[in-house]
């Protein structure tokens, strides 16, 4: 992967920083605490914990922070083991970690650095220069952030690729195991596309594609649902904690919301309008049933949509 320092021009303006980005501030003395607050809290969300298992738990619990500023010493866990835990966490470890500290020795910045920190600032601090390198590796995450979402976004319809799918199907099978919640699976085909194609020519195809893609995308209304392009014409959707009829609710929706666009299809037998065939599947997660199982759930139930006559929701009866 490209490292985020050589990002073309286009791209670098494209990762911009959060409006007010989250800081956590880590230290067991309070006027350190206080000096670094008064430093950044104009322009940044400070959040503020005075030892490692509190810095923990509050990453744990809480929306990451973009990036820690910590200490190296603390009573309990100091400063090189908490930042080998966060960086030993996949769900932070691109978190950058600034260490701030009083130590000033090679040994220690060495350790600091060979522990997974991006910088080494001693005490006392001074604030041009603490905000100045804050800045710097707040826009280097940015952009490597960019660079991370671009991996797993699909080029034409903007929507999540099938990799980003199948690594998010894995993540939420197991987070539903775990909280015995429900998990759905939408399987979407558009209607005789091929006959589209060719009748309407491809770029005309990749401009329906991407209106199908956006209406899809703005009838899931939760933040944790995921659609992407499952392969040519065919999307899923991805919903956890929604039961069946639910599910069952938000296809009709979505089938209804594409026929609502009236794109023309004068080569389907189905319609004379693009529209949407939906199979759908929904598993209690176990260790009897496995990921693959809802996917081979939800394509048979589009093949019965499909069966059926097309432009309708089909529901697996159990899974």
């Amino acid at each position: 992967m490209m490292p985020a320092y050589n990002l073309p021009p286009e791209f670098r303006a494209l990762a911009t920083l959060p409006e007010r980005p989250r800081l956590l501030v880590v230290d067991d003395q309070p006027i350190n605490i206080q000096t670094l607050y008064q430093i950044f809290h104009a322009d940044h969300e400070v959040f503020m914990a005075t030892g490692g298992e509190q810095a923990l738990a509050f990453c744990r619990d809480n929306p990451p922070p973009d990036l820690i500023l910590l200490d190296v010493v603390m009573p309990g866990m100091d400063g090189i083991e908490v930042c080998r835990r966060i960086k030993a966490a996949p769900t932070l470890a691109d978190i950058p970690v600034i260490f701030v500290t009083a130590r000033s020795e090679p040994a220690d910045e060495t350790g600091a650095l060979e522990a997974g920190g991006v910088d080494f600032i001693a005490k006392p601090v001074n604030p041009a220069v603490v905000r100045a390198r804050v800045k710097t590796h707040l826009t280097l995450k940015a952009q490597a952030d960019l660079l991370r979402s671009l991996v797993f976004v699909d080029g034409l319809t903007g929507v999540a690729n099938r990799r980003r799918f199948d690594e998010a199907l894995q993540i939420e099978w197991r987070r539903c195991r775990r909280s015995g919640a429900p998990l759905t699976l939408l399987m979407i085909d558009i209607d005789h596309f091929k006959r589209y194609n060719d009748h309407y020519g491809h770029q005309t195809g990749d401009a329906c594609l991407q209106k199908v893609a956006a209406a899809i995308k703005a009838g899931l209304k939760r933040v944790h649902d995921l659609v992407a392009r499952y392969g040519g014409e065919e999307f899923v959707c991805l919903m956890p904690e929604c039961d069946h009829p639910a599910g069952q609710n938000k296809a009709e929706e979505l089938r209804a919301a594409v026929a609502a666009l009236g794109i023309p299809h004068d080569d389907s037998p189905t319609a004379n309008y693009v529209t949407l065939s939906i199979g759908i599947a929904v598993m209690h997660p176990d260790g009897e049933s496995s990921p693959e199982a809802l996917v081979a759930a939800a394509d048979m139930a589009l093949y019965e949509a499909k069966l059926g006559g097309r432009n309708r929701v089909f529901a697996a009866s159990s899974a």
